[in-house]
């Protein structure tokens, strides 16, 4: 399952492929701007509005669960 996060303008988005997220949290400990947060064991991204674009996420991700639309 694949769950999509869209900033609110519709230009940049983030999808967490939830079947291989384990819910190790290094997106959320990695992400200078805390776009992503735990929730019931799996990342979730409520805050993509305040993404800055890094692609911190994706490259830190042990399970390659992050795609993102600028990286």
């Amino acid at each position: 399952m694949i769950k999509e996060f869209t900033s609110s303008s519709g230009d940049m988005t983030i999808k967490i492929d939830y079947d291989k997220c384990t819910g190790v949290g290094q997106c959320v400990e990695d992400c200078p701007v805390d776009v992503y947060e735990l929730k019931d064991g799996k990342a979730v991204a409520p805050r993509v509005d305040d993404c800055i674009e890094c692609c911190v996420c994706v490259e830190s991700c042990p399970n390659g669960a992050i795609e993102h639309s600028s990286c």
